[in-house]
């Protein structure tokens, strides 16, 4: 048994609610990104802390900064990436792309209670794979046209509607803003998955708080 495998599980995560699921910019400063998501997080449904310009060291810092902001809050914090970086630090769970190391691991290792998501990109093959894995979630995208990953395959509407069957939560990702949301909800996304469409907004709460009241609950 692994390390990771022998090492207590994280608190009982909250349950995985509809909303905005929001992505942690690329925040050097660890009290200013603290600052910058304390801000908006209240709007939140799901936080995921995204810092691709950090080194090990302080990813786990900030991860531990967040977590408890998030538990005062109540939502879950996953980690991008590095599912071993969210049972050193405790946190609720992790995302995984494609190249990111196996789900089947990730979930042996973060216990049945983690909640842990997959990107599929454009393909449903991918999702049902994933969930078969022990996904908890499948997100598909970019739905629009994306400035933070400009070069992103394009999912579909349909796609999420065909991942019903699925039997798991679906996040759509990717371009996404408060005027375009309602067609990703529509088509079945339990969650939007968004970084600048908070963070780069001229009133980030503001904008939060419209995609949150884009569920209408």
């Amino acid at each position: 048994m692994s390390e990771h495998a022998r090492r207590p599980g994280p608190a009982p995560a909250p349950r995985l609610r509809r909303g905005l699921y929001l992505l942690t910019p690329d925040e050097p400063d660890s009290a200013r990104m603290l600052a910058r998501v304390r801000a908006v997080v209240p709007h939140a449904a799901l936080l995921q802390y995204r810092n691709k310009r950090a080194d090990r060291g302080l990813q786990s810092q900030q991860v531990r900064m967040l977590l408890p902001l998030c538990r005062a809050h109540g939502i879950p914090l996953l980690v991008n990436d590095d599912w071993r970086l969210a049972a050193d630090c405790g946190a609720d769970g992790a995302h995984l792309g494609e190249d990111d190391g196996d789900l089947r691991e990730a979930r042996a290792a973060l216990g049945a209670s983690a909640i842990l998501g997959a990107s599929c990109y454009d393909r449903l093959e991918r999702a049902e794979a994933a969930v078969a894995a022990g996904a908890s979630y499948v997100a598909f995208g970019a739905l629009f046209p994306s400035q933070t990953k400009p070069g992103a395959r394009r999912a579909t509407p349909e796609l999420l509607r065909e991942a019903a069957r699925l039997g798991v939560p679906r996040v759509a990702i990717g371009g996404i803003t408060p005027d375009n949301a309602r067609i990703a909800i529509d088509a079945g996304a339990d969650l939007v998955a968004v970084i600048g469409g908070v963070f780069d907004a001229a009133d980030p709460v503001a904008a939060a708080r419209a995609y949150a009241r884009c569920f209408g609950d």
